[in-house]
C-alpha cells in the first residue's frame, strides 16, 4: 500500500517520483514488547543517527520506514501499524464525502490545535500535492466558509468534548447559503478531527522528530535533570505485585463503592499536573495561521469551586451498542477500521511486564484506558475505579494526562520520570492507549450529540 502522503513532510520542493514513499504494513522484523515483551531489533542500517525520536534510541526501533517517522516507531508494534495505515488510507485516499484537499485541510485544522508541526507542515504539502489551493495556506481566513464554521466542533473535540450538545450538530448541518455539510461529509470530519487530535498526541507523547527538524517548533526544552528518582527495579514489581493481589482479591465492591471511587478519581485527577516541569508554550507563526481562539484549550472536567457537567455514563452510550452502530450506518468503512484499532490497541500484549514474563496485563490495559477516559468524565459502571491508584502512579498520571490534554507541554524529563525499568517499547504500546482511548472518548460525545439530534 502506497504511503497516505506520499510528500515528505518538509521538502514540497521534492518531485512526487523522488519522493514517493511506501509505508511496509509487514515488517519482516521481529515484534517487539509493550506492556508485553520479545526480542528487539538492534542495528538496523540506513538510519538517520539522531533517530525518528528524541526520546527513543535508534537500537529500539523495528525497521527502517523510509523517513516516515510516525511509522518506525507506531512499527515496534506491527499488528497496531497494519491497522493504523489501513485507517488512515481510508480516511484520506478511499472514497468518502470529502474532497482530498478538503481531508488534508481538516487534518491541518485538527493537529493546529495541538500545536503539532509535524502533522501541519506533512499535511500542508499532501494539501498541494492534491490540487488544494496555495491560498488555503495562508490561513483559516483564507479557507472557505464551509470548513472554518468547523471551528467550535474542533476546539471542542480537541480539548473539551463534554461541552458539545445536538444544537452544534444541528447548526452545521442547517441549510445555509451553500455552507451547510451534509451528515456523510460532517462524520467524515468528524472522524479526521478526531483521528489526528490523537494522532498529535502520540507524535509528542513519544517525540517523534519532525523530519529536517530546522523547522520551527514550539515545543518547551526538557527542564533540567529533576532530582525526584524512583527505584526502577522496585517499580515494575510493584506493578506486577499490585495486579496478582487484586486477581487474588477477588472481591466485588458496591454499586455505591464504585461510584464513590469513580467520583474521588475524577477530583484527584484535578491535583494531578507536571507543577514545575512544564514550560510556557508559544505558537509558532505555521501553526497560529490555522487557529481561531487559540487560547481555548483543555480545562479539567471537574473544577475545583465549580459544578462539574454531568458525568457521561458509558453503559447507557456505549461504543460497542450505539457508537458503532451509529458509525457503521453512516460510514461503514471507517466505523468497522476504528472499532478493530481499538480491540487492537486494548487487547495487545506479549504477556510480559519489564523483566517479567508470563503477566497478565489486562488490569493495567483497563486501568490506563480508563483512566484516560475519567478524565473527560466518562464512567464505567462495572469497573472498581479503586484499581486506578494501586496500578498508576503520580508520575504515570502527570504524564499520561499530559499526552492526552496538552500534548504540546510534553517533555523528555516527563517521558523518563514514569515506568524507569520498562522497555521503550511498552511505553510505546501505553501511547497506543492514549491515543485511542481519548479517540474515543471525543466519538463518544460527538456520536451521542449526533444521536440526539437525530431524534
Amino acid at each position: 500500500m502506497a504511503a497516505v502522503c506520499p510528500i515528505s513532510p518538509v521538502r514540497p520542493a521534492d518531485s512526487a517520483s523522488n519522493a514517493r514513499q511506501d509505508c511496509n504494513l509487514d515488517p519482516q522484523s521481529s515484534p517487539v514488547n509493550g506492556l508485553n515483551g520479545v526480542e528487539e531489533e538492534k542495528d538496523q542500517p540506513n538510519r538517520d543517527p539522531r533517530g525518528p525520536s528524541m526520546y527513543i534510541p535508534v537500537s529500539e526501533l523495528a525497521g527502517a520506514y523510509l523517513g516516515d517517522n510516525i511509522a518506525a516507531v507506531m512499527g515496534i508494534h506491527p499488528e497496531y501499524l497494519h491497522i493504523f495505515w489501513k485507517t488512515q488510507h481510508q480516511l484520506l485516499r478511499m472514497d468518502g464525502a470529502l474532497s482530498l484537499p478538503e481531508r488534508h485541510y481538516v487534518a491541518i485544522m485538527a493537529a493546529a490545535r495541538h500545536q503539532c508541526i509535524y502533522l501541519v507542515s506533512l499535511h500542508s504539502s499532501c494539501f498541494l500535492q492534491v490540487g488544494g489551493d496555495p491560498r488555503w495556506l495562508e490561513g483559516i481566513q483564507q479557507a472557505p466558509i464551509k470548513l472554518r464554521v468547523l471551528n467550535d466542533l474542533n476546539k471542542f473535540l480537541a480539548h473539551r468534548p463534554w461541552m458539545l450538545a445536538k444544537e452544534h450538530i444541528a447548526l452545521l448541518l442547517r441549510p445555509c447559503g451553500g455552507n451547510s455539510w451534509s451528515l456523510a461529509e460532517l462524520i467524515h470530519a468528524i472522524v479526521l478531527l478526531t483521528h489526528f487530535h490523537a494522532l498529535s498526541s502520540f507524535i509528542m507523547g513519544c517525540g517523534i522528530r519532525t523530519p529536517q527538524s530546522q523547522l520551527s517548533n514550539s515545543r518547551p526544552p526538557s527542564p533540567v535533570e529533576s532530582n525526584e528518582t524512583l527505584n526502577s527495579a522496585e517499580e515494575a514489581e510493584r506493578v506486577v505485585a499490585e495486579m496478582l493481589k487484586l486477581n487474588e482479591e477477588g472481591e466485588e465492591a458496591t454499586r455505591e463503592e464504585m461510584e464513590t471511587r469513580f467520583e474521588k478519581e475524577k477530583i484527584e485527577s484535578v491535583m494531578v499536573t507536571a507543577n514545575g516541569r512544564i514550560t510556557q508554550c508559544f505558537f509558532s507563526p505555521a501553526i497560529y495561521r490555522f487557529l481561531e481562539h487559540p487560547e481555548f484549550g483543555y480545562i479539567d472536567f471537574t473544577r475545583r469551586g465549580e459544578q462539574a457537567p454531568p458525568t457521561f455514563r458509558a453503559h447507557e452510550f456505549t461504543w460497542d451498542c450505539h457508537g458503532y452502530s451509529l458509525m457503521h450506518g453512516l460510514y461503514s468503512e471507517i466505523g468497522q477500521l476504528l472499532d478493530e484499532k481499538f480491540q487492537v490497541s486494548y487487547n495487545l500484549t506479549y504477556h510480559t511486564i519489564a523483566t517479567h514474563q508470563g503477566v497478565d496485563t489486562s488490569r493495567l490495559r483497563r486501568a490506563i484506558w480508563n483512566y484516560i477516559q475519567c478524565i473527560y468524565g466518562i464512567r464505567y459502571d462495572d469497573y472498581d475505579y479503586g484499581e486506578v491508584n494501586h496500578l498508576l502512579e503520580r508520575s504515570l498520571k502527570v504524564y499520561m494526562k499530559t499526552v492526552t490534554c496538552h500534548p504540546e507541554r510534553v517533555t523528555h524529563q516527563l517521558y523518563k520520570d514514569f515506568w524507569r525499568q520498562f522497555k521503550h517499547s511498552e511505553k510505546v504500546h501505553l501511547n497506543f492507549l492514549l491515543l485511542e482511548a481519548k479517540l474515543q472518548a471525543a466519538l463518544l460525545y460527538v456520536l451521542r450529540a449526533i444521536s440526539s439530534c437525530k431524534t
